[in-house]
C-alpha cells in the first residue's frame, strides 16, 4: 500500500488544492482500497461505481471551495454554510440523502486546552470531512480505517464514520484524563503545608474553565449517538450498531467524568477558603498572644510612669543605638512574618 501524503506534503496534490492545505481523498470497494489521491472531481465517477465508498477531507476551506463538492453530492447551503462557520455547537443535522455532523476534538497540554472543530457531511456511501486547521491528525483516523478487523464489505461510509466517532471520544476521554491529573496536583497542593495561595486560585479557575468547555461540546455526543442509533436515520447498518453503541457508553462515561470533576474542583476550592481561614485564625491567635504579653509590661510601666536613666541618656550615641534596636526588631519581625507566611 502506498504512503498516505502528509498535510505538508504539498507537492503531492499539485493540481487538487482546496483551502490552506491539499485535499485527502480514497475509495474503497469490498473493505479493499481502490484509489487514494484522485481529484476532487472524481468523486462523483468513483460513488458511481457500485458498492464503492468514498472518503474526502478539505482542510480550512472557505465557502466558495465547497461549491466543488457541495455540486458533486448535492449539499444544501445551509449545511455548506455550518460547515466553513467557526464554533458550532457539536450536533448532527440531517437532510435529504445525507447527514451534517459537528463536533469538537480536544487537545490538553501544560494545563491548557485548545478546541479543535471538525465537519462531516455523511451519506451512504461518502464521508466527507472539513477541518477548520490542522490540528485534527487525519493521519490517526487513517491509521484506525486501516487497523480496523472489521469488513467494510457493505457498511458502507457507516464504517468511516464509526472511525471517526471513536477517534473524536476517545480523544475526548483522553482530555478528562488529563484534567483529572490536574485535578490531582491541585488536590496536592491545596493540603500543602505551604499553601501557595495564589497558584490554587489560578489552576482551580482555569481547570474549571476547561471542565465547563469540555463539557459543553461532549454533552451533545450523547444526542448525536442516540440519533444514529435510531432505526429510521439508516445511517449505520445493524452489523454496526453494537460498535456505535460502545461508542455511545464512552460519551455517557465523558459525562459523568465530567460532572464529578466540577463537583471535585468545587470542593477543593471550598477546601482551600476553609483551610486558609483557619490558618488566618491561627495566625490571629499567635500574633494576639504575643501582643497580650508584650502589653503587660508596657502596661505597668506605662502606669507607674517608669523612665530611667540607660547607658547612652540625654545624649546623641543613646538616641543613635535606640533607633537602631528599633529598626533592627521591627525588621526581624517583619522578617519572621513573611517567613511564616502571616504577612
Amino acid at each position: 500500500m502506498a504512503p498516505h501524503p502528509s498535510e505538508t506534503d504539498i507537492d503531492a496534490y499539485p493540481d487538487n488544492r482546496i483551502g490552506s492545505a491539499p485535499p485527502r481523498t480514497r475509495a474503497w470497494r469490498g473493505g479493499e482500497i481502490i484509489a487514494q489521491g484522485f481529484p476532487v472531481a472524481d468523486v462523483s465517477d468513483y460513488l458511481e461505481m457500485p458498492d464503492v465508498v468514498v472518503w474526502l477531507d478539505l482542510c480550512a476551506p472557505r465557502h466558495g471551495d465547497l461549491r466543488v463538492i457541495s455540486d458533486e453530492l448535492g449539499l444544501d447551503h445551509v449545511a455548506v454554510e455550518d460547515a466553513v462557520s467557526r464554533h458550532e455547537r457539536a450536533k448532527l443535522d440531517r437532510y435529504d440523502g445525507y447527514a451534517f455532523l459537528n463536533v469538537y476534538v480536544p487537545e490538553v497540554g501544560n494545563g491548557d486546552m485548545v478546541l479543535h472543530e471538525l465537519s462531516a457531511f455523511v451519506t451512504d456511501r461518502a464521508l466527507v470531512t472539513v477541518r477548520q486547521e490542522t490540528g485534527v491528525d487525519v493521519d490517526t483516523l487513517i491509521r484506525r480505517w486501516d487497523d480496523a478487523p472489521t469488513d467494510m464489505d457493505g457498511s458502507g461510509a457507516g464504517f468511516l464514520l464509526y472511525g471517526l466517532l471513536d477517534m473524536v471520544i476517545d480523544l475526548q476521554l483522553a482530555a478528562v484524563q488529563a484534567l483529572d491529573s490536574e485535578a490531582d496536583e491541585v488536590e496536592e497542593l491545596v493540603f500543602d503545608d505551604d499553601l501557595p495561595v495564589r497558584e490554587i486560585q489560578q489552576r482551580s479557575y482555569k481547570l474549571r474553565k476547561n471542565l465547563v468547555a469540555l463539557r459543553r461540546v461532549a454533552l451533545p455526543m450523547r444526542e448525536v449517538l442516540n440519533t444514529l442509533l435510531r432505526r429510521d436515520v439508516r445511517l449505520i447498518t445493524p452489523e454496526l450498531t453494537p460498535y456505535f453503541q460502545d461508542v455511545y457508553d464512552h460519551t455517557l462515561r465523558i459525562g459523568e467524568w465530567t460532572d464529578g470533576l466540577r463537583d471535585l474542583v468545587a470542593n477543593l476550592v471550598d477546601t482551600r477558603i476553609a483551610l486558609q481561614g483557619n490558618r488566618m485564625n491561627e495566625v490571629m491567635k499567635k500574633v494576639t498572644s504575643w501582643a497580650a504579653i508584650i502589653a503587660v509590661p508596657t502596661a505597668i510601666t506605662g502606669f507607674y510612669g517608669q523612665n530611667v536613666p540607660y547607658p547612652g541618656s540625654q545624649q546623641h550615641s543613646g538616641f543613635v543605638v535606640s533607633m537602631t534596636l528599633i529598626i533592627v526588631c521591627s525588621g526581624g519581625l517583619y522578617a519572621l512574618f513573611r517567613w511564616r507566611d502571616w504577612l
